[in-house]
Parts: structure tokens; C-alpha cells; sequence
């Protein structure tokens, strides 16, 4: 093994320049396809998937302070390790959420962006949002998992956003990401206009981990990674199956957060 290992390292900078320059040739062209602007409002920029400094103003961030377990933002700082009404009724079967911003209309182009206009070139930015509203869950985690789609689904829209996130966020960190760890073997119908009961009902059921996954995941540290949260029933969902692998802590992450405003 010794031997293999010190044979193959000399490759290792060369692809890893290869990687770069390929990297910086798909950027010179994403500038031509999609020249710098503003994802928001598509101003000109001088740079690549950003925001211009009026729709950064408008970009609901959520900040502290907010409830522990579900990142839920409250209206005024009750102290450290508060938890929402709901976190203490209702436990998640996940440790803990934390997501960008607000799901209001300029999220919504984002993320929309993202998923139906096929603007995967987003995806850097959204992530680079997504380890700050971490706050360190990230780092800590040994790896990072995003919610896969159905294989019919994914076939339709070509790619699924959510691992377009969770592969942006793995570089960013240098932490690992595993696609395939879990299955989406029940082709559910989609949740856009379902209530959370039905919601709930409609992904009961539906994942589940691979051979590979289990053997990888057992005892770890996961990020579970989404492009928004509604209900959180299709989040709770995975982080259950995930918890029945045998991981040891599941923080859910997403770019978007559905929510009437602070508690």
C-alpha cells in the first residue's frame, strides 16, 4: 500500500493544476454565457454571481438571535442556548437548522434560478453564504450529504440542486461529499402546494441509504444539504434514515428558510 501511495503522489499536484486551469477556462466561459451581472436584478458587475450592493440590501439574512435546534430567528436576544416553543414541542429528528435567508422574493429568484433555469454557476455563491449561516457546523462535520432526487426527477430536470450546493460547499471546505449516500426509492409527488401534514405523508418513507452510505456514514458527523425548508418534512425525512444508519449528528443546511418573520 506504502509503495502505491508513493508511486501516485507525484500526480497528485499535476491534476490537481489540471483541475484549476479546467476550472478557469469553464469560468472565461460562464462569462460569455452569462456575462458578470447581478443574480438578483442582473445589473452589469465586475464579477461573477453576485449581488449588486441594492439587492444585498434586500437579502433577508438570517442572524442571531435565533433557537438553537431549529435556526428559527427570534425578535429580541433572550440569551445563549434558547429554544423555540416549537424546537421543545416538537424535536427534530435532526440536531440542528441553520439557513442563508428568508425565503422571500429575492431568495426565491435564487433559488429558482438554481433549479429550473439550469443557473448552476450560482451555486459557488449560495455556498459560500451557506458555511457562514453554518457557523461552524461545516468544519466540525466529517462529511456532507445532499437530498437526492428521484431518478425520474432527476432525469427531467438534469441535475439536482441540491448536490450542485453540497459539491460547492465540499470545495469551499475541504470536506468530503458523498452523491449516492442515500436513495430516494419512492417517486413522490412534488410538495409545492401540499400542507405539512400532506407533505409528510408524501416523503414517509422515501429514502434510503445505500450499502456504500452505511458503510461511510456509521458514527459520523453529516451536514445534510437543501436548497430550501418549508416544513422541513422531506429534511426530516433523511435525517431519520440517516439516524437509523448509525450517524451520530445531522445538521441540516439550506440556502432558504420559508418563515411568516421572527418569533
Amino acid at each position: 500500500m506504502g509503495e502505491i501511495e508513493a508511486e501516485s503522489m507525484p500526480a497528485i499536484p499535476l491534476r490537481q493544476a489540471l483541475a484549476r486551469r479546467l476550472r478557469g477556462l469553464a469560468g472565461a466561459a460562464l462569462d460569455v454565457v452569462y456575462p458578470p451581472a447581478c443574480a438578483g436584478c442582473g445589473v452589469l458587475l465586475g464579477s461573477r454571481a453576485s449581488l449588486c450592493p441594492q439587492c444585498w440590501g434586500k437579502l433577508a439574512f438570517i442572524e442571531r438571535p435565533y433557537c438553537e435546534v431549529l435556526g428559527t430567528p427570534f425578535s429580541h436576544d433572550l440569551g445563549p442556548g434558547i429554544l423555540s416553543a416549537d424546537a421543545i414541542a416538537n424535536p427534530p429528528p435532526f440536531d440542528r437548522l441553520r439557513s442563508v435567508a428568508l425565503y422571500d422574493d429575492l431568495a426565491r429568484g435564487l433559488v429558482h434560478a438554481l433549479k429550473y433555469r439550469d443557473r448552476t454557476d450560482l451555486a459557488p455563491m449560495m455556498a459560500g453564504w451557506m458555511l457562514r449561516a453554518g457557523d461552524g457546523a461545516v468544519q466540525a462535520a466529517d462529511l456532507i450529504v445532499p437530498v437526492p432526487l428521484h431518478r425520474f426527477r432527476l432525469l427531467w430536470r438534469k441535475f439536482n440542486q441540491s448536490a450542485e450546493l453540497a459539491r460547492a460547499l465540499g470545495t469551499l471546505s475541504a470536506t468530503p461529499v458523498l452523491i449516492d449516500a442515500v436513495r430516494r426509492t419512492k417517486r413522490t409527488r412534488r410538495q409545492i402546494g401540499l400542507g405539512p401534514r400532506a407533505r409528510e405523508e408524501n416523503v414517509r418513507g422515501a429514502f434510503s441509504i445505500t450499502p456504500a452510505g452505511r458503510e461511510a456514514l456509521f458514527g459520523r458527523r453529516v451536514v445534510l444539504v437543501d436548497d430550501v425548508y418549508t416544513t422541513g418534512a422531506t429534511v426530516a425525512a433523511v435525517a431519520r434514515a440517516l439516524k437509523r444508519a448509525g450517524v451520530a449528528d445531522v445538521t441540516v443546511l439550506t440556502f432558504a428558510r420559508a418563515l411568516p418573520g421572527p418569533i
